[in-house]
Order: C-alpha cells, then structure tokens, then sequence
C-alpha cells in the first residue's frame, strides 16, 4: 500500500462512490476550513495493483515548533472490516505524516454502530462494528469512548427522518406532542417560507448571545461552497394574526377547561367517568398556561413588532440525495412558542416533495430516558417519529510520541 496526495478532482470522484461518504469529505469543506486557518491535504491509498482503495480528506493546524495535529472529519474513506489493512494504513501514515511533523491523527469513522427507533430501542446492529473498533485498536487507534452525548468533533448520535413516503402517513406517526406544537404553530399566525435570497444575516442574528458561535462569515462560506445544494428557511410570525388566534386559542381552552371542572364536580356520574374528566382538565390546566402565556407574548409582541418578525431559522445542505441540518436557531425570546417544530414539519414537507431519501435532524444525546439534561434537545428531534444513528465514535493515534509527550507537558503547565 502506498500513502499518496490526491488533487481535489480526484478526491471528490472517489467519495462520491464510497458508502462511508460524508459531506464533510469533500472538497468543499475543505475549502470553507481552509478560511479559517486550516491547512489540508487530500490523501489516497493505492493498492499493490495500483488501484486507489481509500482517501481521505486532512484538516490540521500547526501546535508548535512546526508540529503538527491532524484530523480527518468523519474518518477516512477506507475498508475497516480488515485488520491486516487498518495496520498496514497505520503504518504508512505515521511514515508519511511523521515526516511532515504530524504528532496525532484524530477520526471519527461515519460507520453506524446501531440503528435505533425514537425510543432508544436498537432496530438493527452492525455485526461488524465491535470488528471494526478492535481492528482500529489494534492498528494503534487509542478509543476515546462511547460518549452518550458529544464527541470532540462531531456528533456521535444523529436523528433521521425517513421521506419517499406519503407526507399523511408521516405525520400520522408523529409522537402526539410534535403533531400538536405544529397544529397550534400553524393556527397561532407562524408560517415557515424559503428564503430563496439565502439572506444568512438573520440566521446569524437570531444567535446572538449563543457562547462560542462561529463567526457569519463561517456561514457565509458554507453557503458560498456547496452553491445550489444550501437551502436557508425562516419561521416568520404575524404577529397581529398571532394575538388573535392566541386569545382564541386561550378563550376556547378555558370555556373547555370549565366544561371539565363541572363533570369533575358532578356527583351524578360515576367515579370511573370523573377520574377521566379531571385528567382531561389536568392536561387542560396545562394548555390554559400555555395559551395564556402566548397570549402575554403575542400582545407584546405585536406592540413591538407590527409588522412581523423572523423567530426561528435553518440552513440546510443536500448531499448524496438527501437533506442535513447544519445550523438551527431559535431567537432566545421565542423558544417558548416552539417554532423549530413546525420548522422542521416544513423542511420534511418539501424534502418528501422534492423525492430526498431521508432528512437528518442533526445531533441529540444519547440519553433515551425521559429525564436528562438534554432531553428539550431530544424532544424536540426524537417526536418526529425519527430513526437513530449511533455512530462508532471517536479514535486518536500518536505518529510521534515524544513530540506528542511533549505536546501535552507544556499544554499542561500552560
């Protein structure tokens, strides 16, 4: 096996066709890291015959006196399933990237683990994958751990929509909670549009005081890279539309809240009915809350913003015939209302139009319990009746360890 550099003509042709392809091996990542003070390197592995049986993209950053970390996002595109292979890759790399300074590598393989439901259940396992994590080990790959929340990098669970199906059998499987945030979305004045400008500004705007965000230009440049396949879309509310069907909302709720209270009360019936009317009004009480707090925030709303206003946002990135959430926000005065969900019902509207065979939500926990500390996160993917990929997880490998020792003594005494 040989280590060589590919052009990005050449890398681009050979993912496209490789069944761990991931947007971000690609050229076009490449290109918005590299803005960001990322050099790269396009790597394949050619075989005896002279046939390219692997590559993979590198992203690394000098860490001192011209040494080097590298990382291959979504790992390499390569056969794991071979232990002989894996060693032999390892192998070259550290004579390859040891030579230009490089003291760690970091991975972490698009390979599914498990196949999950939303519920956490495994629907399918990969007989392969414990293999494939032994093989890596074996080759010298240090195992960073099945984290059940969020890796280094990326993240290790991902929550899947899958389309090419009718949008009414979609929705009918929808967990109850997600089909009533988009009904009471949808009739309270909020609308979910294409922005077909592509304006990142107000994405970007609806961010502000997240902690650590990327810069706009970082958006910029991913709209600016993947060209056509980046779609932005807005959930706009009216909000003189959203005060009047908040106060209808509120005014019916509370007439049926009534209802309830006096067949809770009816001595006539018997118990057997009342104990079903009072948890009917216990889930009332809970929407009377909910409704008059969104008829509080819809009447200031409207005062303060008569002719409208952007609540929430998306940018999404089409790849290998399917759809990826690469940024979400909520505007932090609006989460209340919930306006991702009918966000996310209009992406998977179009999407399923447009013939994608799946959308990925993007991360969650791993965490299928009902109480933690990630679970609005979950909540808010998982109720989309959504299938789960838990991926491999995250390796590293030392290709020098005195440089990388050192490394470490002085990041430690800093």
């Amino acid at each position: 096996m040989k280590i060589v550099k590919l052009n990005s003509e050449q890398f681009d042709k050979f993912a496209s066709t490789h069944r761990y392809r991931s947007y971000f091996q690609s050229s076009m990542y490449a290109n918005v890291m590299m803005k960001y003070g990322y050099h790269t390197q396009f790597l394949g592995m050619i075989n005896e015959e002279n046939k390219l049986i692997g590559a993979t993209l590198l992203l690394y950053k000098e860490v001192f006196m011209g040494n080097k970390i590298a990382y291959a996002p979504r790992g390499f595109l390569f056969n794991y399933d071979s232990s002989e292979n894996l060693k032999e890759l390892a192998e070259k790399l550290k004579k390859v990237l040891g030579k230009q300074n490089f003291i760690l590598l970091r991975i972490d393989p698009y390979i599914p683990l498990t196949i999950r439901d939303f519920e956490g259940n495994i629907m399918n396992l990969n007989n392969k994958g414990t293999e494939i994590i032994n093989n890596l080990k074996k080759a010298g790959f240090e195992y960073k751990g099945k984290n059940l929340y969020f890796e280094t990098e990326k993240s290790r669970w991902e929550a899947i929509v899958l389309l090419q199906r009718d949008i009414r059998e979609i929705f009918a499987k929808l967990e109850k909670n997600t089909r009533l945030q988009i009904k009471k979305n949808a009739n309270s004045g909020i609308d979910v549009v294409k922005d077909f400008e592509k304006n990142i500004e107000d994405l970007y705007q609806l961010m502000k005081g997240k902690k650590d965000k990327p810069p706009l230009s970082y958006y910029q440049n991913i709209k600016d890279s993947f060209k056509d396949n980046v779609d932005i879309y807005y959930a706009k509310i009216n909000t003189q539309a959203f005060l009047v069907n908040s106060r209808r909302n509120y005014e019916k709720e509370v007439e049926y809240n009534d209802t309830l209270a006096a067949r809770v009360q009816d001595t006539s019936l018997d118990q057997k009915y009342r104990d079903e009317y009072l948890s009917k009004k216990m889930e009332s009480d809970r929407l009377v809350a909910t409704y008059k707090n969104d008829l509080v925030k819809a009447t200031e709303l409207l005062k303060d913003n008569p002719n409208g206003i952007i609540i929430a946002g998306a940018m999404v990135i089409k790849y290998d015939n399917a759809a990826y959430i690469f940024a979400e926000e909520v505007g932090e005065n609006y989460k209340s209302i919930h306006p991702d969900y009918l966000l996310k019902w209009k992406l998977i509207t179009d999407y399923n139009n447009q013939g994608l065979k799946y959308i990925n939500l993007s991360e969650i926990a791993g965490e299928f319990e009902k109480e933690n500390k990630y679970q609005k996160l979950n909540e808010s993917k998982l109720g989309f009746n959504t299938t789960i990929a838990e991926y491999i997880g995250e390796f590293d490998i030392i290709l020098n360890n005195f440089s990388y020792n050192l490394y470490k003594k002085m990041n430690k005494e800093k």
